[in-house]
C-alpha cells in the first residue's frame, strides 16, 4: 500500500496533475490519461475487468472542477464532463504515476 501523497497541485495552464510523495518524487499526470483510467465500473467493466473508457475517449479539454478526499486512502476527482464516481486510491496513483513515466 503506496503511503499518501504529501501534496497534489492540479496545474491547469500544463493540463496535468502533480502528486508529491513522501520519497520526494514528483509524478506528473495529464488529466485527460487520468480521467481514461478511471476505475469505477462506468469506466472498467466490474465482470471482465475490461475497460471501457480510456484517455482516446476523453475530451482533450478534460478538467477537474473538484477534488475530494475519501478518507485517507483516496482522492476522488469531479470532472467538467460530469463524472465523479472514481476513487483513485494511494497505490493506484503510485502505479499509474511509475505508468506514465515509461
Amino acid at each position: 500500500m503506496a503511503s499518501a501523497p504529501t501534496d497534489i497541485r492540479a496545474v491547469t495552464d500544463r493540463a496535468t496533475f502533480e502528486i508529491d510523495w513522501p520519497d520526494r518524487k514528483t509524478s506528473k499526470l495529464p488529466f485527460r490519461f487520468l480521467r481514461g483510467r478511471c476505475p469505477c465500473a462506468s469506466c472498467v467493466n466490474e465482470f471482465t475487468g475490461e475497460r471501457v473508457v480510456g484517455p482516446k475517449n476523453v475530451a482533450e479539454d478534460i478538467a477537474p472542477y473538484g477534488l475530494d478526499l475519501a478518507g485517507n486512502y483516496a482522492l476522488k476527482i469531479r470532472w467538467n464532463d460530469g463524472h465523479d464516481t472514481g476513487l483513485f486510491t494511494w497505490t493506484y496513483l503510485r502505479e499509474l504515476s511509475d505508468e506514465s513515466a515509461d
